[in-house]
């Protein structure tokens, strides 16, 4: 056929389409989940329920509370604990301690940890068995539960936010990129007025190999930067937007359950229980740089993004199976799923959990630059 007989498809077919393949989905769903044990915290999308714009609010963060040397947590006698660093700068794994069975006093303690090694993992837990009201009520501990705009969640609660991906994947946009990585890091929904401080994730079902989730300090990333460019960089608030989040689910079809906003977020972000300094810009949420030309600012994001991504000793993998528990701090940490198995093969399995994100402070950087919007 000649370039000028080409047609694009036309509305009504891709519609049609689409319609078809959502068929074909569900019916692959019904087949795939019958015997699923997990099958409640399977992703569902709530069509009818709108949220006002998140209200600003007063957080206290339970890291304050803590005892800095954290008996309850790191002094503890039990030869069954084992705590151990993953690297020297990031991630720090304990075992033989359930989460679910934390002291106040060890929860706060934790918390404090998570700021300063960024991101924790619990192996051998049951977490993922103690059913809804209290993994929620475990969350609420840390802070305000976030309910995510747009994404996928768990059948009556939705500050669940689902993680799925397997063969008849909802997110199937993943498999029509046009990029050469899936790979993507980001601060769990950064452009929020008071944007997550801890976000705890369990995974309920974990492919045959893969699907491992990254992080980086962005402490470590910042304290590498020359003295005059973290000068320069502390002066500066970066635009943070949750619009493109919005658009794209708009083109996917699914509900907008709280419409999109933006906030201008200091550059360099000072933690305000550890005092630490660290960046506070993302790959999957941060779009410009306030008061810079349109090219400095790119410039200047993308040699960010590139220093995020490319610093493998500021960064710590984990893999995952069906019993661990992984909280971090998005102050402090941008992280990655790292999809590099075939999810369109059922003998793969699923890779499905949840993830519960509290809100944290309004954000501060050097010499008390706040943000704003």
């Amino acid at each position: 056929m000649a370039p000028s007989e080409v047609s694009a498809e036309s509305p009504d077919t891709h519609e049609l389409n689409k319609q078809s393949e959502l068929k074909l989905q569900r019916a692959y769903d019904t087949t795939q989940h019958a015997t699923y044990e997990y099958s409640q915290y399977l992703p569902v999308y709530d069509e009818t329920t709108k949220f006002p714009a998140t209200e600003l609010f007063e957080f206290k963060d339970r890291g304050l509370q803590a005892d800095k040397a954290k008996p309850h947590l790191l002094g503890l006698k039990d030869p069954k604990v084992v705590i151990s660093r993953l690297t020297p700068r990031v991630g720090t794994e304990i075992t033989g301690l359930q989460l679910s069975e934390l002291t106040d006093e060890q929860k706060d303690e934790l918390a404090l940890l998570i700021a300063e090694r960024g991101v924790v993992v619990f192996r051998g837990q049951n977490f993922k068995d103690i059913g809804i009201e209290k993994q929620k009520e475990f969350g609420q501990y840390f802070g305000r539960l976030h309910v995510h705009p747009v994404g996928a969640h768990v059948e009556g609660a939705l500050e669940f936010h689902n993680i799925y991906l397997g063969p008849d994947n909802l997110y199937r946009n993943q498999r029509k990129s046009t990029k050469l990585t899936t790979t993507g890091y980001h601060s769990d929904v950064s452009y929020e007025h008071q944007p997550p401080g801890i976000t705890i994730l369990t995974l309920l079902s974990v492919p045959s190999t893969g699907g491992d989730t990254a992080w980086v300090s962005q402490v470590v990333a910042y304290e590498r930067l020359s003295e005059p460019f973290k000068a320069f960089l502390e002066g500066l608030r970066a635009e943070h937007s949750g619009y493109p989040q919005a658009d794209n689910a708009k083109g996917d079809g699914k509900f907008i359950r709280r419409e999109p906003v933006k906030s201008d977020h200091p550059v360099v972000r000072v933690h305000h229980v550890t005092g630490q300094k660290a960046l506070f810009v993302n790959p999957g949420f941060t779009k410009r740089i306030v008061g810079l030309k349109d090219e400095e600012s790119e410039a200047l994001l993308q040699l960010l993004f590139k220093h995020i991504s490319a610093s493998q000793d500021a960064q710590v993998r984990v893999k995952w199976d069906d019993q661990t528990v992984s909280l971090w701090d998005n102050r402090v940490t941008a992280h990655t799923a790292i999809s590099d198995y075939d999810v369109h093969n059922p003998e793969e399995g699923l890779r499905h959990g949840f993830r519960i994100t509290t809100l944290g402070e309004r954000p501060v950087g050097v010499n008390g630059l706040e943000s704003v919007w």
